[in-house]
């Protein structure tokens, strides 16, 4: 546990931000809750209302699980702390994360993992298979983007945004996933489904049986039924998992 000296002082904030500020430091304790972290590596990050150029994102060396509101750092595009209290970022999360905020205004979120199903995937291939129901929800929705080593150059940034693309999921090859949402809960919903979609696809082709892919029509056909939302899930939705990030680690 990082001793209570470390954990910066509060300072004022709008409402806005701390609304945006409970929400990032409910997805750092829900990847951690779902086994989706990676000690203390991997990221999340929130662009902050009303500054386009700033954004929130973690302090490099705690667990997802003793993310609190407070803890998140501001930084702008260029990766400098611009109130607060300095802290260290990591390096690969300051790259990959402004360039995305940068390229895409319309993002609010970021999301970035390296769990084993979503770098096995990343590993094939033939990347993300359209195999079911839950894989489809990102049929004709995913880039790829190719390693170039880790991500500590901003020379990369514009080869990375442009794989992206209009996307609002990029796998990086040989390295993980990434999820981008216009809310925060949206760009963590897009996360959990990929990471069961790659495990899905993981199981069924460990089975070493033939795989039965949908046809066309019916891909096209879920993917309307995804974008109607009928029932209003996604709000539902991450309403329950807040509930569930404010019971998580206690």
């Amino acid at each position: 546990m990082i001793p209570s000296d470390a954990v910066p002082r509060r300072f004022p904030v709008t409402d806005a931000e701390a609304a945006v500020r409970a929400d990032l430091a409910a997805v750092y304790r829900l990847i951690a809750h779902f086994g989706l972290d990676d000690l203390i590596h991997t990221h999340a990050s929130a662009r902050i209302p009303g500054e386009p150029d700033t954004l929130l994102i973690n302090r490099y060396g705690d667990l997802f699980r003793e993310v609190r509101p407070e803890r998140l750092a501001v930084i702008d595009h260029s990766g400098r702390l611009v109130r607060g209290e300095q802290m260290p970022i990591n390096t690969a999360g300051v790259v990959i994360h402004t360039a995305v905020h940068a390229a895409r205004p319309e993002v609010a979120c970021v999301i970035h993992t390296h769990t084993a199903a979503g770098v096995a995937v990343s590993c094939l291939e033939e990347g993300l298979l359209p195999l079911n129901q839950t894989a489809l929800l990102f049929h004709g929705d995913v880039g790829y983007h190719d390693f170039e080593g880790i991500a500590l150059d901003r020379d990369e940034q514009e080869r990375l945004v442009a794989d992206l693309g209009s996307f609002n999921q990029l796998i990086l090859r040989n390295h993980g996933l990434l999820t981008v949402g216009k809310t925060v809960g949206e760009a963590f919903a897009r996360m959990y489904n990929l990471e069961q979609a790659c495990r899905i696809q993981l199981a069924a082709m460990a089975t070493g049986r033939p795989l039965r892919m949908p046809t066309a029509a019916v891909m096209e056909r879920t993917v309307r039924q995804y974008a109607a939302d009928p029932d209003g899930a996604a709000e539902l939705e991450w309403a329950a998992l807040r509930r569930l990030a404010e019971g998580a680690f206690g």
